[in-house]
C-alpha cells in the first residue's frame, strides 16, 4: 500500500497529527487476513451492527474489547479435544483477532452469538452540546446580559 505524505499539511494546520495517526492505524488494519468474514450494517441513523461468521466458537471462546476508539474481537479455541483425523476440514478453527476503528461517540451497546454468527451492535451517542439546535430569532433589540455576583461588584469597583 502507498504511504501518504502529510508533511505539507503540518506547515499550515495545527492539530492534524491525530489524522496521521488514524490513517496509519487504518493502513495497518487493512493488512489483516480476511478471517473471519464479517458484515457491517447500518440499522438506523446512528445504529450499526458488525456480524462475524464464527462457526465452531462458543461464548467462552470469544472476547470483545473497546480501548482508545478501537473495537477488538478475538476468538481463541480453549480446551480443544484430542487431535482428530479429518478427511476434509473446511471449517476453520484457528484463532483470530479482528480490529475496527470506531468513530467518535460510537459505543458498543450489545453483543450476541446466534447460529454461528456473532452480532455486535454499535450506537453513536452525541452529547447534547454536539447536537444541532435551532436558535429562535426575536423581534427588536436583544436584551442586555445582566452580570450578577462577584463579577458585578468588580465592574462597579473599577468604575
Amino acid at each position: 500500500m502507498r504511504r501518504l505524505d502529510l508533511s505539507p499539511l503540518y506547515k499550515s494546520a495545527i492539530g492534524f497529527d491525530h489524522l496521521a495517526n488514524v490513517l496509519d492505524q487504518l493502513s495497518g488494519l487493512e493488512s489483516e487476513s480476511g478471517f473471519p468474514p464479517y458484515n457491517i450494517e447500518r440499522l438506523g441513523e446512528n445504529v450499526y451492527r458488525v456480524t462475524m461468521a464464527v462457526a465452531g466458537f462458543g461464548e467462552n471462546d470469544l472476547s470483545i474489547d473497546v480501548k482508545e476508539g478501537t473495537l477488538t474481537i478475538r476468538g481463541e479455541k480453549k480446551g480443544e479435544p484430542a487431535a482428530r483425523a479429518y478427511i476434509h476440514q473446511g471449517i476453520a478453527a484457528r484463532n483470530f483477532e479482528r480490529r475496527f476503528r470506531l468513530a467518535d461517540y460510537v459505543e458498543v451497546s450489545a453483543a450476541a452469538l446466534e447460529n454461528g454468527l456473532l452480532h455486535v451492535d454499535l450506537k453513536r451517542e452525541l452529547p447534547e452540546a454536539m447536537k444541532p439546535r435551532t436558535i429562535q430569532i426575536t423581534k427588536g433589540a436583544p436584551q442586555p446580559r445582566v452580570i450578577e455576583g462577584d463579577a458585578a461588584s468588580k465592574v462597579e469597583a473599577a468604575a
